[in-house]
């Protein structure tokens, strides 16, 4: 329910607060006073397009700012805490601007939200009727969720069990189209890829064999320099035994270590440079031994021959080149192509388990499809009998409702049913759907009597009725405002009307005053009582407010209409 709404600088409203409360509230005022922008007010509050020409002239912005109390909405009053609301006592304040140069901002309980958010709040707080609703009620969709409406929890439940088969069976059957249309595709990249494997795995190169290759070849292309290297080195630091003449560097440092052995004992200072000297010919000889045996290996060979390692080499760089730029990446590739080409496999394994999931899952949606259309047509015949009823009172007592559900549409997230609603002007007559056959206050009527017998099974928070009367007067005007008395009895309800019927029907009544220097025009709102509003309703009759006439029939009307009211 809405508690107050608060205007600033929108359209002619300069400043404005209307109280809104329980039960009927109604809007009226002259031609031009500004009665529109309540509504528009609502609307920007509810995530509506903001449209900066609505800006009052000379001002930076405009802001709507409206209470609403959430007690009996457990569901927005979770969201509103999710987008980190403040609240007192479940009331929650929703606020909007929007400026002059075109830019909208949004405020849920005191917290910038996405303009988004207002709507989402807007589908479970309010719903507006105007003369854009009117030309929406001619729609398949607001005929089919009229309908969804009044059938109920029963076809609530039933809906969300279908839409939650539907979205499975659609998923399998994307699923399933994937990997029939791309079957080619599939089969042709499965082929590449076991050409592919089968190159790498005919070579099976290890990590960084390239690399030791290239050292293999290096050293098996110089074999006979390293050889004679080797030799001399050999040669320098440990001589031939059978060469008598021969000086080397292991015998001249035994040589050295003998003298110095000799007269170490004469000086113990010397003892750690002995020490010095026997390791160096140890090293000396340990590096000789390593020559021989590296010289035998050269003699003996091991490995690869030079032609085998060029060989071998040219198969990995070869490989190289068509999956690299390096051995590491051909490995890698070989690795991941080696589980792609396994998904591949499966994938052609998978499509008949997949088609059979397809069939049952479209099976099961079908099924439930069925019992969506079945409470349809049961919901369907109740609520034309409800609305002929409530027409037959609002002055259109040849008048008859029909909803009629073809169950012969393609599966959507909606079911198979196309949805229409017929009216019949007079007994005989075919029935016409709404658009063709119902003027503009025949809709007015249709959309209120919708609302009203909707309400029993889902019923709304808050209504608005922005000149649901227009094109009705007299008798028919006092069954409206009758109707909307009844609705307000379990619902909020706010209408902007410029019937004087209408407006007797409300215990809170707004009035909006405008007034004008002759250069500039700005509205305010007024709360009416008593004999402001007996004089509101006089000039609404005959537009002469101090008429004793006008007045005496505004009395009477007051009256008329309490007596009946339950309030």
């Amino acid at each position: 329910m809405i508690i107050d709404i608060t205007i600033s600088d929108l359209g002619v409203i300069s400043q404005a607060t209307l109280p809104l409360g329980p039960g009927l509230t109604v809007v009226t005022g002259e031609t031009g006073a500004g009665k529109t922008m309540v509504v528009t007010a609502l609307g920007l509050l509810l995530g509506a397009r903001a449209d900066s020409a609505r800006v009052r002239s000379g001002s930076q912005a405009s802001w709507v700012e409206g209470r609403f109390s959430l007690g009996a909405s457990p569901e927005v009053l979770a969201r509103a805490v999710d987008l980190g609301a403040a609240m007192d006592d479940d009331e929650l304040v929703l606020s909007r601007e929007v400026q002059a140069e075109g830019r909208s901002r949004a405020l849920v309980g005191g917290r910038s939200a996405p303009v988004s958010a207002l709507s989402e709040l807007a589908e479970e707080l309010v719903v507006i009727h105007g003369q854009s609703d009117q030309i929406r009620l001619k729609s398949e969709a607001a005929q089919r969720d009229a309908l969804d409406r009044f059938a109920g929890e029963g076809l609530k439940v039933a809906l969300a069990s279908y839409q939650e088969a539907f979205t499975r069976y659609k998923d399998l059957a994307h699923r399933l189209d994937e990997l029939t249309t791309k079957a080619e595709q599939r089969r042709s990249e499965a082929e590449e890829l076991r050409i592919a494997l089968a190159d790498i795995e005919a070579v099976s190169p290890e990590p960084g064999e390239d690399e030791v290759l290239k050292e293999s070849i290096t050293k098996l292309s110089n074999t006979e320099e390293l050889r004679t290297g080797i030799a001399q080195a050999k040669a320098a630091l440990s001589a031939d035994e059978s060469s008598m003449d021969a000086v080397d560097a292991s015998g001249l440092l035994e040589s050295g270590l003998r003298a110095l052995e000799r007269v170490a004992s004469f000086d113990a200072s010397l003892e750690g440079l002995r020490t010095q000297l026997a390791d160096a010919t140890y090293q000396v000889q340990e590096v000789s031994q390593a020559l021989s045996g590296y010289a035998a290996s050269l003699d003996t060979g091991s490995g690869l021959s030079l032609e085998d390692s060029h060989e071998r080499l040219a198969a990995i760089t070869g490989l190289i080149r068509k999956f690299g730029p390096t051995l590491a990446e051909v490995l890698t590739y070989s690795e991941e192509g080696s589980r792609r080409l396994l998904e591949l496999d499966r994938d052609e394994s998978t499509v008949d388990e997949l088609a059979r999931e397809v069939d049952s899952a479209l099976s099961t949606t079908r099924e439930r499809a069925a019992e969506l259309s079945a409470l349809r047509q049961a919901a369907a015949a109740d609520l034309g009998d409800k609305v002929t009823a409530e027409l037959s009172a609002l002055a259109m007592p040849t008048a008859t409702l029909h909803v009629r559900v073809e169950s012969d549409q393609p599966l959507s997230s909606h079911g198979v049913d196309h949805v229409t609603v017929l009216l019949s002007a007079h007994p005989g007559s075919d029935p016409l759907p709404l658009g063709k056959g119902a003027s503009g206050g025949e809709l007015s009527r249709v959309m209120l009597a919708l609302e009203v017998v909707i309400a029993g099974s889902d019923p709304v928070p808050t209504f608005v009725f922005d000149e649901v009367d227009a094109g009705v007067g007299g008798a028919s005007a006092l069954e409206i405002g009758r109707r909307l008395d009844r609705l307000a009895q379990t619902s909020q309800v706010i209408v902007v009307t410029h019937l004087a019927q209408v407006a007797a029907y409300a215990n809170n009544h707004l009035l909006v005053v405008k007034d004008t220097d002759g250069q500039v025009t700005t509205s305010s709102v007024a709360v009416l009582e008593g004999e402001e509003r007996v004089r509101e309703l006089a000039r609404m009759l005959g537009g002469m407010e101090d008429s004793h006439t006008a007045l005496s029939h505004a009395r009477e009307l007051l009256e008329q209409t309490h007596s009946v009211s339950r309030r």
